[in-house]
Formats: structure tokens, C-alpha cells, sequence
């Protein structure tokens, strides 16, 4: 099925057409945006006016002509901020409908905070709850409080980034006053909901809509390097916003446009945008500000498929990005039971080494994340795979994962079969130090996991690290001027010899990881019958 959700906001008209999948989740086929800022006409005149109708109903048009294109089943139309309030909104509607066949429905606030934050918290890990999330649009602020389990406090201000631009009206560049009166007027509407967001304790502040993600990419630009491929899950902190915010007010909008990571299109409403986000990090004392790509127009996506993936609504709140790995690795026709043996194989690995690396669960999880995605870049071609795998990786709009999580799976993927991660690859280079040993040493785990199952018939049923039993012929030691030597134990039944001799060849990193002369000894166990179930299969697809 293939649903189009058109979310008609204050500032911009969004389109996104996606294929509906059985088990809930969808693939994005279309997306469009048009900059109308219709909430400015209602905030100055109260109404939207001859040309501003005339304008929302050619996008509408064009918007339903891309859907129909894309071959939809159904269209989802949703007005906010501007069509409540606007004393033709209804006027409108009634246009869209006569001119274009597209049924808008004008949802309230709180209607559209239930469906933003149906999105965000199927976009972002919200780890620790409960997080409060603000959707900053042209009419209102839309703010919410809650975690995987739900929605538990929902409000929507008169905050939006084009009413507040077109009733205060800051000068260009903004005056001396413009900033205190702002962020008095932003106090002001905040207080009648201050002690209900103060007492459910957010821990953590999750930002959605065009404004908020372009003071993120501005903060983001400060830092240097190439911007990620998703914004999704990026964290900045509240000093680097204040010093985008000094920046917003010290210049023009024509100057803010030619900022690096400014969207020129939001130039002028950006003073309006960071007084409230500043204000509200200020009121509840969070510093750091994570981007959800996912909002309203997901929420209606998610809404209209009418349930999310089994793994969504689990109490784990990190299920969702096992959950959304494993939908990258369905579409891209992974070899799910070689996958699976490879991620058990990484953990076991992982877990073996623990005193040599000192890792912690994050770092488990991703080599195991990672051993389920180290091959689908077959699904493009088998020649340069590794090279692929990390291509799809990044973009395969992965959810609940920062920025630079998605470049060490990327890493993953791209140096599984050999080579030792370069600068010369881009999602290493833009690793800090940590980051780029961390993932070097998880790719020396997922290598070794690989070679481990290089059959692909899951021979090996356990794998381990010992000190080595006896010394070998070249006389090293363990000591602290040479190299302690181990064993890998690899317990598996049938002819595994493919499996080591793939080892030995694929072992050099592993030792330089490590430190070790590593040799193999095999525990040969009495063969049984192949069990999906004792592979991995069913608890993780």
C-alpha cells in the first residue's frame, strides 16, 4: 500500500509518499517541501488572503500530482497552526477540496503533538527518559513529554517561529531589545506549562522542524569536517547554540543566509527560533538540544498504517534500532541466517576479549548490529560489497542512531574483509580518536566473526580466547616486552577447515588490535541437525 501524508504547516507544505510495508514500517518514495509561511498572514492580517490561497492551492495540486505519480492508494491531508486560526481557513479548505480533490483535515494542537510524537520516539532513542520534545513550527510550539511508553504531558503555545517574527517584528538586524522582548514573550506563554514540564523530569531535549535543525546544522558547522548524512539523533550542546545565537544577533538576515548551515529560506525567522529554543533549555535546565528528522508528516505516515512494528512497542527502548537495522537488511536481500550467525559470533568474540579492550554495551551492540548488516551490499553486487554495505548503511535512514553510530557501522561494512580503516575513508575521518579506535577494534572483532562462518553453514557453534595451552615454536611469551599469546577456541562440528583457514588469513588485524600472537584450536562437537531457531533467526527477525 502506498500512503502520500501532506502536513500543511504555518511555514512550509510538506509532501512524503512512502510504500506501506506488512509489518508496519515504510520506505520513503517521494518528498517535496514549499516554503508558503502562510502563519505570517494570519499573524499580521488574521487572515490568509487572495494570493496566499491561490499559492496554497497550486502546492496542494502540484503535491497531489506527485502522489498520483507514485501510484498512492491514499492521501492524508492535514492543516494546522494557520488554517485553525485563519478567519478564511475554512474557506480555504473548502478551495482545496473543490479545485484539487484533496480532503484537508484542520487538526488542534494537541492532535498534532500526538502524532509528532509518534514519529520522534519511532525516530529517536529516547535513552534516558522521559525526554520532552518541542516541535517548533510558524504558528505554534508544540511541546511534549514522554518515553517509549507513551505520551504522558502534550501542549501547544502560540509560539511559532513566524507569528513571533511578524507580532514583535525584530529589526535587521535585530536591536538591542529585540532579544530581551522575545524571550519575555517566549517566558510568558512557557509559564503556563512550566511546573507541569519541570515536574516530569525530562532528561533529555529533542528538537524537530526546519527552525530547530537549522541552528543545529549552524552549531554543527562550527565544529568543522563534512556535515554527516542524516541529521537524525545529533546532539548539540547549549553552548554551542549560544554562540550561534550571538551570532543570529549580531547580523542581518541577508548575512545569516550566507552562514554555513543556515537554510537561507529561514534566514529571518531565525532570532525567533533560537529565543525560544534558548528560553525553553533555559526553563527546564537541559544543555543539549538531539535533531529528530521524523515529524508530523511520519506521525501521519505511522497513523495511517495504523500500528508499528512488534519490536516498537517493546519496553526496551533501544528495540527500535535492532528494529530498524533489520529493516535495512529485509530490503536489501540479506543472507539472514549467515548474518545472524556472524553477529552471534561478534558478541561471543566481543565478550571473550573484554579485559584486553574495556568496551562497554554500546560498543557490543554495534559489532552485533554490525555483523547483521556486513553483507547486504551484495543486494548491489558482490564485486566491492564491503564498499556498497557501507554505502546502504548510510543511507539507509537508520533510526535511534546519533550521527557518528552510523559511520562506525558504515566502517564496519566498508572494512569487514580486510584493510585497516583509513582518513582516507570519510566516515572514519570524521571519528574522534575514541571513536576511530573503538571501531577499529570492533572491526578486528566482526572480521574474525566472518572468516568464522566463511561456509555460510554455520559450523562453528561457539567461539572463546584462552592463554595459549602450551608456547609455540617461535618461543614469544606473554610479557610486557613482547606478545602474550592465545588461543582462539572454536567449538563446531563438520569439516570447519575453511573456517580456519580463513582465520589464519584474516587474523593480522586482530593481533594488531590486540597485541597477541593468536593461534586456533578446535573442539570438534558431534554434528546435529541445522535449527533456524539455535542460529538466531526467529528472536531477532
Amino acid at each position: 500500500m502506498r500512503i502520500a501524508a501532506l502536513d500543511l504547516g504555518s511555514n512550509s507544505f510538506h509532501l512524503l509518499v512512502v510504500e506501506a510495508r506488512l509489518d508496519g514500517s515504510f520506505v520513503p518514495l517521494a518528498r517535496e517541501r514549499e516554503m508558503l509561511r502562510l502563519g505570517d498572514l494570519v499573524a499580521r492580517t488574521g487572515e490568509i488572503g487572495e494570493e496566499g490561497a491561490s499559492r496554497a492551492v497550486e502546492v496542494v495540486r502540484r503535491f497531489r500530482s506527485i502522489a498520483e505519480a507514485q501510484h498512492a492508494d491514499e492521501i492524508v491531508a492535514l492543516g494546522t497552526a494557520a488554517l485553525r486560526e485563519a478567519v478564511d481557513g475554512v474557506e480555504l479548505v473548502d478551495r482545496v477540496r473543490e479545485e484539487t480533490g484533496v480532503e484537508i483535515h484542520v487538526v488542534d494542537g494537541l492532535r498534532e503533538a500526538e502524532l509528532i510524537f509518534t514519529a520522534v520516539r519511532s525516530s529517536v532513542l529516547i535513552d534516558p527518559g522521559p525526554a520532552l520534545v518541542a516541535d517548533l513550527g510558524g504558528g505554534s510550539l508544540e511541546l511534549m513529554v514522554g518515553d517509549r511508553s507513551g505520551l504522558a504531558f502534550a501542549a501547544s503555545l502560540r509560539l511559532g517561529v513566524g507569528r513571533l517574527t511578524a507580532e514583535i517584528a525584530p529589526s535587521d538586524p535585530p536591536a538591542g531589545g529585540d532579544r530581551a522582548r522575545l524571550r519575555g514573550r517566549v517566558a510568558s506563554e512557557l509559564a503556563s506549562v512550566l511546573e507541569e514540564l519541570v515536574s516530569a523530569k525530562p532528561q533529555m531535549l529533542v528538537g524537530s522542524s526546519g527552525t530547530l535543525t537549522s541552528i543545529a546544522r549552524m552549531a554543527l558547522a562550527t565544529r568543522g569536517g563534512p556535515p554527516p548524512s542524516t541529521l537524525n539523533q545529533l546532539t548539540v550542546t547549549g553552548d554551542e547554540i549560544a554562540a550561534v545565537s550571538r551570532r543570529i544577533f549580531a547580523s542581518t538576515s541577508a548575512e545569516r543566509a550566507r552562514m554555513a548551515g543556515c537554510d537561507s529560506r529561514r534566514a529571518e525567522l531565525l532570532p525567533a527560533g533560537v529565543a525560544v529554543l534558548e528560553e525553553l533549555m533555559a526553563s527546564t535546565s537541559l544543555d543539549s538540544l538531539t535533531l529528530s528528522e521524523w515529524a508530523l508528516r511520519e506521525g501521519i505516515v505511522l497513523d495511517a498504517i495504523g500500528m508499528h512494528e512488534r519490536a516498537e512497542l517493546a519496553d526496551d527502548p533501544r528495540a527500535m534500532r535492532r528494529s530498524s537495522v533489520l529493516a535495512l537488511c529485509r530490503r536489501s536481500s540479506w543472507r539472514q541466517r549467515h548474518a545472524h550467525q556472524v553477529a552471534k559470533l561478534s558478541t561471543e568474540l566481543f565478550d571473550a576479549t573484554a579485559e584486553l579492550h574495556h568496551l562497554g554495551s554500546d560498543s557490543r551492540e554495534l559489532v552485533e548490529l554490525g555483523g547483521l548488516v556486513h553483507d547486504i551490499g551484495e543486494h548491489v553486487s558482490k564485486t566491492g560489497h564491503d564498499r556498497h554495505t557501507a554505502y546502504l548503511v548510510e543511507n539507509g535512514g537508520l533510526r535511534g542512531f546519533s550521527p557518528a553510530e552510523v559511520r562506525k557501522l558504515a566502517v564496519l561494512g566498508r572494512y569487514h574483509v580486510r584493510g585497516t580503516p583509513k582518513a582516507s575513508f570519510e566516515p572514519f575521518d570524521a571519528l574522534d580518536a575514541a571513536d576511530r579506535a573503538e571501531v577499529t577494534t570492533l572491526v578486528a572483532l566482526l572480521r574474525v566473526a566472518d572468516a568464522l562462518d566463511a561456509t555460510h553453514a554455520s559450523l562453528v557453534e561457539h567461539v572463546g580466547l584462552e592463554p595459549a595451552s602450551a608456547p609455540r615454536s617461535d618461543g614469544r611469551a606473554d610479557s610486557p616486552a613482547g606478545l602474550r599469546q592465545l588461543d582462539l577456541v572454536v567449538e563446531g562440528h563438520g569439516d570447519v577447515e575453511l573456517e580456519l583457514w580463513t582465520v589464519r588469513r584474516k587474523q593480522e588485524l586482530f593481533e594488531k588490535v590486540f597485541e597477541c600472537d593468536l593461534g586456533l584450536r578446535l573442539v570438534r562437537l558431534r554434528r546435529v541437525p541445522y535449527d533456524p531457531d539455535r542460529a538466531g533467526g526467529a528472536g531477532l527477525s
